[in-house]
């Protein structure tokens, strides 16, 4: 007997369709044999976009933390008032660029799931949303599965640089299938690496704003910038009104990503209080808060720990572009965030999207090497490939781009 026809047909569409990307099932497989210089033979993921570099950092601070009693009892399913306090005092003095209340504040169990119960909200199962492209991969999860939404790609090209225009925010707009409601806006960009600057910050919320779209300003990446462009909260714009939020986490900025606590800032009470009628279902529990909040309430430590973070990040990064350098690998330089978008489609067999998923498979299996190939994050050109550079060692990083380098001279 079959026991998949005992699930539902939500179940079955699972099964069939995991919302999971291909590398990402590809990496779970193979965690349990890492390289290490004791086995140099290891596998090396260089698709998981976290940040392992300030784990020796962290792990103290964290520890020095007395959970206190309350935090073992139900609390406000958004966060508690002291934790949301904590960060809101926090965010607005680091990220924000302002103060923000933290009435205007919602934790939950992590981005993705602050995504999914924001955009609930927002739209109906059917509705459309914008997400300009490359992007990364995990929002159609995110807004796709138990949502029910359609992702609405705004395609950019190689040649202009993966620009994002106005007028492809209206074609994608106009030609899309599914009434729109909103768009997703990534800033700094994943896999870009990408700051956007204050003037494309404005263009970007005032086209959506004009056309009632609410907007969302994915920032997670916002104090992990080590390049030449300043990062600018949309906040740092004035009021967000009715259809401008902003999302953001621990997981990126303070290397926390299993702690799974996300941040949504919005103006909308109507918003916050769809959002909080689900967070039962998705709250942080209360001895993450408590370890949480006390971290980022120690400024001087916040203030080091950020500005390390950034150095480790420029240092990391400085590394694997020389080694990319020695491998004749192109890659779009960034400034934030834990990756290099590779450029290999002149070493494609043929210009098409299965040339790239079995250059991605013979990396992985003759290599061990997993990067996320550009088709995850919709690039519309085979042969592009986001290289995460800050989850491993560094000395583990360049190795595996010695095996990718050394694939390709084979081909």
């Amino acid at each position: 007997m079959n026991t998949a026809d005992s699930l539902s047909t939500r179940g079955r569409a699972l099964l069939s369709q995991p919302p999971l990307p291909a590398y990402i099932s590809a990496h779970f497989e193979r965690v349990t044999d890492p390289w290490t210089s004791e086995n140099p033979g290891g596998y090396i993921p260089l698709c998981i976009a976290e940040n392992g570099l300030m784990w020796d950092t962290l792990l103290p601070r964290l520890s020095q933390v007395d959970v206190p009693a309350h935090a073992l009892g139900y609390d406000l399913m958004i966060g508690s008032a002291r934790f949301r306090q904590q960060l809101a005092s926090f965010l607005g003095d680091r990220l924000l660029g302002r103060p923000v209340s933290a009435e205007h504040l919602a934790v939950l169990a992590g981005a993705g799931t602050v995504l999914e119960m924001l955009f609930h909200g927002i739209a109906d199962a059917g509705d459309g949303v914008l997400v300009p492209t490359p992007s990364y991969a995990g929002f159609w999860a995110d807004l796709e599965t138990r949502d029910g939404l359609h992702i609405i790609p705004v395609p950019t090209s190689a040649e202009t640089d993966f620009a994002l225009t106005i007028d492809a925010l209206d074609a994608a707009l106009s030609g899309s299938p599914h009434p729109v409601r909103a768009l997703l806006f990534t800033s700094p960009d994943n896999p870009l690496g990408r700051v956007y600057t204050r003037e494309e910050l404005e263009a970007v919320r005032d086209w959506a704003t004009a056309r009632r779209l609410h907007v969302v300003f994915d920032e997670i990446y916002g104090l992990s910038v080590y390049g030449d462009v300043p990062f600018t909260s949309v906040a740092a714009l004035g009021a967000l009104g009715e259809f401008t939020h902003i999302v953001w986490a621990f997981s990126k900025d303070f290397g926390a990503s299993g702690l799974r606590c996300g941040v949504l800032i919005s103006e909308n009470n109507s918003i916050l209080a769809s959002v909080e009628a689900l967070a039962y279902w998705g709250t942080v529990s209360g001895d993450t808060q408590a370890r949480l909040g006390d971290m980022v309430a120690d400024r001087p430590w916040a203030a080091d720990f950020l500005a390390e973070n950034k150095r480790r990040l420029r240092h990391a990064y400085a590394e694997v572009a020389a080694a990319l350098r020695e491998e004749g690998i192109p890659h779009l330089t960034p400034g934030a965030g834990f990756f290099a978008l590779c450029d290999l489609r002149d070493f494609l067999s043929e210009p098409t999207f299965g040339a790239e998923e079995a250059l991605w498979n013979e990396l992985l299996n003759e290599k061990r090497v997993n990067l996320t190939p550009g088709s995850a994050c919709r690039i519309e050109e085979p042969g592009f490939f986001r290289l995460c550079f800050a989850s491993q060692p560094t000395q583990a990083v360049v190795t595996g781009i010695r095996r990718i380098g050394a694939l390709l001279r084979e081909r």
